[in-house]
């Protein structure tokens, strides 16, 4: 009997890919979405497609039923909003408990649930899975390590079998919409950004992100967490160097001094708060990201799931491929 596997944000980069990857393993998939008739990402995909709302525990009941495996991959996944606490925290936890409670009554066999590094924190030093992160002053880190959290009570609760994925920065094909992690190659390819914030980012291809997933499913161990980040972080410089094997005109911008990003950041939030448009830079970031490797022991992935991540350097270059593309 073919097992059936249900991905909630089937719409979004991981879970569209995801869905892909499951189809490719002869797997059964029910895709679910905000809203069925924008499902876009799906377009061609044998998969059955259905409404899951994370907010609307009705609909979660229903798109459960019958399914044997749930890929929890659906958040919001934004740094910026007029209200952070309403429209990111509250609504990625309360998803969390939502779609958890839901999976348990319609008797849902295994729980892969994608939180993220953002759970674990970064401090320049090696962390693994045992780590928590403790800094909540982003409102997006806040709802990810207030989410996970909430999930482990949840499936404890329910006794429901759930197994934690934690990816770091994806990247890579089949972002329909581009995501802020995207959007920052997107940037450096249309030369948009004037300096080097000397951030550091520890970038994965969403491919191995998926396959991490399934993998998951297959092996990982009930109660555990699984770290599906990459070996090494990657400055602008190398994110550069990535994109000059494509196009080699690209040169690094003068790195900007930590006091000047945390003005920018401050009047980028100051505009954000009068115009509503969202700021493309907080002082919270600055504050985590600047001059900050974020580097993770990933061999408990590798030995328990079989994860295998190409390079940050071939993460990077298929990305901009991708870009390049579209």
């Amino acid at each position: 009997m073919n097992t059936l596997s249900m991905v909630t944000g089937a719409n979004g980069h991981l879970g569209n890919t995801l869905v892909r990857a499951l189809l490719a393993r002869g797997q059964a998939v029910r895709a679910g979405v905000r809203d069925p008739q924008q499902s876009t990402a799906l377009s061609g995909l044998d998969c059955q497609i259905v409404r899951a709302e994370l907010q609307d525990p009705d609909s979660l009941r229903q798109a459960l039923q019958g399914v044997d495996v749930l890929y929890q991959v659906a958040a919001v996944f934004k740094h910026w909003a007029s209200n952070p606490d309403t429209e990111i925290v509250d609504v990625n936890v309360q998803g969390t408990r939502n779609i958890l409670r839901a999976a348990a009554e319609a008797g849902v066999r295994r729980v892969v649930y994608v939180s993220s590094v953002a759970a674990v924190g970064h401090d320049g030093q090696r962390l693994d899975e045992s780590s928590w992160n403790t800094d909540q002053s982003n409102p997006y880190y806040r709802s990810k390590i207030l989410s996970e959290r909430v999930a482990w009570d949840t499936a404890q609760a329910c006794d429901l079998p759930m197994i934690a994925v934690l990816p770091s920065a994806i990247i890579g094909p089949h972002a329909t919409r581009l995501t802020d992690t995207m959007g920052f190659l997107a940037a450096v390819l249309a030369r948009k950004l004037p300096l080097d914030p000397n951030f550091h980012f520890n970038f994965v291809d969403v491919r191995d992100v998926a396959d991490g997933l399934i993998s998951a499913a297959e092996k990982g161990r009930p109660g555990h967490r699984y770290l599906l980040a990459n070996q090494h972080s990657s400055s602008l410089a190398d994110v550069i160097e990535a994109l000059n094997t494509l196009c080699p005109d690209y040169r690094l911008p003068r790195r900007a001094p930590r006091t000047l990003l945390l003005l920018i950041a401050c009047l980028q939030e100051l505009r954000a708060r009068y115009t509503g448009q969202p700021a493309e830079l907080l002082r919270s970031q600055v504050r985590m990201f600047y001059g900050v490797r974020q580097v993770y022991c990933i061999d408990k992935a590798i030995n328990e799931l079989g994860y295998q991540p190409r390079s940050p350097q071939h993460a990077l270059r298929q990305a901009f491929e991708y870009l390049l593309a579209r």
